[in-house]
């Protein structure tokens, strides 16, 4: 069974959308969705430096329109995704690509609730000076309780080894100073503030009165969540759980128990892909992964999804 999945933020780097602008259909795509949210993604995706680019309203909706044009050129229609994909799931703000693959939003809908997710969740660590890091090896059972005393919040417990911590500057300076026991290193992730943390709330209410207007439909494949790794059948839970997330941890490790659970074989990143296939490559052993990291990784995906669909 192939599962395709999308990268969040901190996945973005200075030009990565360059080379893919070459391919059929890749700029009109970009163009269109540009106008939708008010944004130029074509310029943020090619010339923009990486403080630009790091900004939280810039990389929500231009990591999801990568992962939608990336998509777009793996699979002929979406009725073919649709039947060859086994699964999806995202990281974070990847599980708007996710759900909008499934085709619980058209990809306008999914790209302007994202624009309005970004700025909301920009307004809200702006508040006070917050971020998140990287924590390399330990135990979770250990590492946990060590954040909690710290005043940190576990915000990504991504499996193979990596938890993510979010809090305040000085709360991440105190866990640099005293790391739990096994974390082998601790490492500032470039994003704008701490995601998935109680330091969000107000984004929360942002996004939820934003997505009243919206009439999901229901996933046309497995579609896996960030909040308890469990596969979500019906649209209205998979808005309403995308709307909690901001500021609730992402557990990818359990979306990843539930890949096993459901036989994945193989897994395809869209781009920019490479954080999640890394974790993939250690937590789920004997399964094919492949990581969209430019339109060269293109035939490869292609011949990894024929061979599954065989």
């Amino acid at each position: 069974m192939l599962v395709l999945v999308a990268p969040g933020q901190g996945a973005q780097t200075p030009g990565f959308l360059t080379e893919w602008l070459d391919l059929p259909g890749v700029r009109g795509a970009l163009e269109a969705w540009s106008d939708a949210v008010g944004l130029d993604l074509i310029r943020y995706g090619t010339e923009a430096d990486a403080e630009e680019i790091r900004d939280t309203a810039v990389a929500q909706p231009l990591l999801v329109a990568a992962g939608l044009a990336s998509a777009h050129l793996l699979f002929d229609d979406p009725a073919d995704l649709r039947g060859k994909v086994g699964a999806v799931a995202g990281h974070s703000v990847g599980e708007f690509t996710a759900a909008s693959l499934a085709g619980v939003l058209p990809r306008e809908d999914a790209l302007r609730l994202v624009r309005t997710r970004g700025l909301a969740m920009a307004e809200a660590a702006a508040v006070t000076e917050t971020g998140m890091a990287a924590l390399l090896g330990g135990d979770p059972a250990v590492t946990v309780p060590h954040l909690e005393k710290l005043g940190l919040t576990p915000a990504n417990i991504n499996g193979a080894g990596q938890i993510v911590a979010a809090g305040t500057k000085e709360q991440l300076a105190a866990l640099e100073a005293d790391k739990p026991e096994g974390v082998r290193k601790v490492v500032a992730l470039k994003v704008a503030g701490a995601f998935h943390t109680h330091h969000m709330a107000p984004a929360v209410d942002t996004l939820a009165k934003a997505a009243e207007a919206l009439a999901p439909g229901d996933p046309k494949l497995t579609c896996v969540s960030n909040k308890d790794g469990q596969a979500v059948a019906a649209g209205t839970e998979v808005l309403e759980r995308l709307v909690g997330q901001v500021a609730n941890p992402v557990r990818w490790d359990l979306c990843m128990e539930t890949f096993k659970e459901l036989g994945v074989t193989a897994l395809i990143e869209l781009c920019p892909g490479g954080t999640l296939t890394g974790l993939a490559k250690r937590a789920l052993p004997g399964v094919k992964t492949l990581a969209l990291k430019s339109p060269a990784d293109r035939d490869a995906a292609r011949e990894l999804i024929a061979e599954q669909s065989a």
